[in-house]
């Protein structure tokens, strides 16, 4: 132990903001741990280490006796006068006992809490970071695939993505680009686990927010978004400037904008809806791309009966009912789609019962 060692905690505090305070202080509670390991607990130690030449000296407590019986707590009064003149018998006086090696031992224990310091701060620099990016979309390789998760390779750390966070169908290969949406950032005792996801609905927003500069800039909003990862999803749009057309502005020129992000989540189909303040207008633009005849809102159950043409129900409802159930979480409503016939007949059926 030598000033090396404070320059180098200098050194640290400067480049890695760890204060040496407490590097020291470390140290010291090190330092006694290594005493004790080393040279036994029955004797009351203090380890004393010294801020400016980093020194490293035991002292022993002993009680003061007129004759030794046990030499590793006590001391006679003769030798206890050198040290302390005023002392009496029965005071209890600290007396140097720096064992021959202890340097060595000293050595090798700063060493190890330095190294112990600063994976903490570098941990603590790595979680405030990705706290703050929370919510937004990183780019990453990945690193490795175990038990389907998959682990991405982001600067000095690496994102989580699990299985449910992955896209149904879509291939992960070792050493591939990809990009992803941090939704969650956790502190552990092993560091922070920063949790990526390609199926939440936000990292369509995001992208939408990257590609699309009237998003970016706030003169077109989203709305709202419905999304089944890997098979459809719908985002409906609002234009703060009636001279921007909300849809146009998603979809782009030639529609290269959506078709980037199509081809980012790998053909994942996207319906971009143009809001509407009216319920009526915003579902059935929402039914996109089924045509709609009409729509009648039950404002108080939250309902709305849509009626499409005979030969639309099929696309209105979807397969497996997708259509129908994306313009439902898309605009809040429960909707029943039915064809005119059918609603004909069921209006010709409630005219004659009344």
């Amino acid at each position: 132990m030598s000033n090396e060692l404070i320059q180098a905690l200098h050194e640290i505090e400067k480049e890695r903001g760890i204060p040496k305070v407490a590097l020291i202080e470390a140290i010291k509670a090190a330092l006694n741990t290594a005493y004790k390991k080393n040279f036994g607990t029955t004797q009351n130690v203090s380890v004393e280490f010294n801020d400016l030449s980093g020194e490293v000296r035991v002292f022993s407590q002993k009680k003061v006796v007129d004759k030794v019986q046990d030499s590793r707590l006590e001391i006679e009064m003769p030798e206890a006068r050198e040290l302390y003149p005023d002392c009496k018998t029965e005071d209890m006086v600290y007396v140097e006992a720096t064992p021959t090696d202890f340097g060595r031992i000293a050595a090798q224990t700063a060493k190890q809490v330095v190294i112990q310091k600063l994976r903490e701060a570098e941990r603590s620099m790595i979680y405030e970071e990705f706290l703050e990016r929370e919510g937004e979309i990183v780019t990453g390789t990945i690193q490795r695939i175990e038990a389907r998760t998959v682990y991405i390779t982001l600067g000095r750390t690496e994102g989580i993505m699990l299985p449910s966070d992955q896209i149904n169908g879509e291939r992960y290969d070792i050493g591939q680009r990809i990009k992803a949406y941090i939704y969650e950032v956790k502190n552990t005792s092993k560091g922070p686990n920063i949790f990526v996801s390609r199926t939440n609905s936000y990292f369509l927003r995001r992208l939408f927010e990257l590609e699309v500069p009237e998003i970016y800039d706030g003169v077109v909003e989203i709305k709202s978004i419905a999304r089944e990862a890997g098979s459809r999803s719908k985002i409906s749009v609002h234009s703060l400037d009636e001279r921007v057309d909300s849809v146009g502005a998603c979809v782009g020129p030639r529609g290269l904008r959506v078709q980037n992000i199509v081809s980012e989540l790998d053909g994942e189909k996207i319906d971009i809806i143009k809001y509407d303040k009216d319920p009526e207008k915003y579902i059935a633009n929402a039914l996109s791309p089924a045509k709609v005849l009409a729509v009648y809102v039950n404002e108080e159950a939250k309902m709305a009966t849509v009626v499409v043409p005979d030969y639309q129900l099929s696309l209105a409802i979807g397969k497996e009912g997708q259509n129908a159930r994306l313009a439902a979480k898309l605009t809040g409503w429960k909707v029943d789609i039915k064809n005119e016939s059918q609603f004909m007949e069921e209006a010709d059926i409630d005219g004659q019962d009344s």
